[in-house]
């Protein structure tokens, strides 16, 4: 059985440099640092550092152990806030999931909302919207979005919270021929060089496509961006057009002109799937109230 300890005392080696160094930042004399090495040494059968000039240096063995070791010792400090979570009786962490402009624009106060309540919380959010996408543990609140021509998603295990449908504006270069429309016909963007602002197949990417086909065309994508900021600095360059959510374009660079879309409207629902396991707990209950109000205040409307 190899150590987790002494796995966590070769990164300390490894990130001070040598021995000494190791010892001095875990407080360690050095010859209990050498021990924990020579004892890693043995439970692994492997040779974990050269004499060079008058120090040590790690293996090749060395390097790949601790790489490899990086994941099992992370989620086993996971474990060990699990049980003591367990003896506490609540669990001191909270588990967030969402696609980007959520992300960037709700979680911040929904963050300093939680850790008000609960000063002791540490919170983890992973972004949703890519196949990579996902959190180390299920989430306990996960924000997604869908179109309203699809059925509504129902997950397992959580409870959904509608938080509002939210409007798709087109994001123009500056001086476009659009400017004096009040709201772009779909339509009118048949001709247009488009820039997809992601390169999967998400919900808003098939919400935007369904929208064209409703008004009778594909668009020309001229550029896919797995970035929205980055779709604006070529909307900004003159490169195309691009349709975004309101919430993606809240800070939005003054050189581009955004104009809402109409037949047909172009929509997407966005909602909050809550763990049954987790929905009492008062963490859980503080973000979802947050989520709900900031919802609210960024326009979102009800169906």
């Amino acid at each position: 059985m190899i150590s987790p300890h002494r796995l966590r005392v070769l990164h300390a080696v490894l990130a001070a440099g040598s021995l000494h160094g190791a010892a001095r930042n875990l407080h360690y004399s050095p010859a209990t640092v050498s021990q924990h090495m020579t004892e890693l040494a043995r439970e692994t059968g492997l040779e974990l550092f050269i004499r060079h000039g008058r120090g040590l240096e790690p293996t090749p063995a060395a390097l790949q152990l601790a790489e490899q070791a990086e994941d099992a010792l992370a989620e086993l400090d996971r474990l060990e806030r699990a049980a003591e979570d367990l003896r506490r009786g609540h669990s001191r962490q909270l588990i967030l999931a969402s696609f980007s402009s959520a992300a960037k624009e709700w979680l911040p106060q929904v963050v300093a909302a939680v850790r008000r309540e609960s000063p002791e919380m540490t919170v983890e959010i992973s972004l949703n919207e890519t196949p990579a996408g996902r959190a180390s543990q299920p989430a306990d609140l996960d924000i997604r979005q869908e179109s309203l021509q699809s059925p509504e998603e129902h997950r397992q295990g959580y409870l959904r919270y509608p938080l509002g449908v939210e409007e798709f504006d087109v994001v123009l270069p500056a001086g476009h021929r659009l400017e004096e429309l009040e709201s772009v016909p779909v339509h009118e963007l048949r001709e247009e060089l488009w820039i997809q602002h992601d390169i999967f197949d998400t919900p808003p990417t098939r919400i935007i496509r369904s929208a064209c086909q409703a008004a009778g065309f594909a668009p020309h994508v001229v550029a896919r961006l797995d970035d929205h900021y980055a779709a604006l600095s070529l909307v900004e360059a003159g490169v195309g057009i691009t349709v975004l959510t309101r919430l993606a374009l809240q800070d939005v660079r003054e050189r581009v002109s955004i104009r809402p879309l109409e037949k047909p409207a172009v929509r997407r629902r966005v909602v909050a799937h809550v763990r049954r396991d987790r929905g009492s707990t008062r963490p859980v209950g503080v973000a979802l109230e947050t989520l709900r109000e900031l919802a609210a205040g960024a326009g979102l409307n009800t169906e």
